[in-house]
């Protein structure tokens, strides 16, 4: 069995240690970005957190993330929050009444690539 088949069998409340809460601010939307020590960590096969990690060169949302490894919101929530205190990851600035059209526009687009990954 391949380090990602073992990872799939694993039930998604082992992996927050049965945690549904973050400390992170931690909006859906929230484009989510990986940061220099993520790369230098030398994860185990199969990890989840490398797989965040390596996910998020991209710069997903916490849905995409959630929608791609095919893992509960919640679920997903709690470990890249666990990953940003954690500073692997780092958490981009969402909306603000300021935000200019070309960042809603941005915004639109990766909430319908996370839909159609769904």
């Amino acid at each position: 069995m391949t380090g990602d088949a073992e990872a799939d069998l694993v039930r998604p409340y082992t992996l927050t240690a049965g945690r549904t809460e973050t400390t992170v601010e931690l909006p859906v939307e929230a484009p989510i970005e990986t940061l220099p020590s993520a790369v230098q960590n030398h994860w185990p096969s199969g990890d989840m957190r490398g797989r965040i990690c390596r996910l998020c060169a991209d710069s997903p949302s916490v849905a995409e993330i959630s929608a791609l490894l095919d893992l509960p919101l919640g679920v997903a929530r709690v470990l890249v929050g666990d990953l940003v205190t954690a500073g692997y990851l780092r958490v981009q600035i969402t909306l603000t009444d300021r935000s200019t059209p070309d960042e809603r526009r941005d915004l639109i687009g990766r909430t319908l690539r996370g839909l159609r990954a769904l």
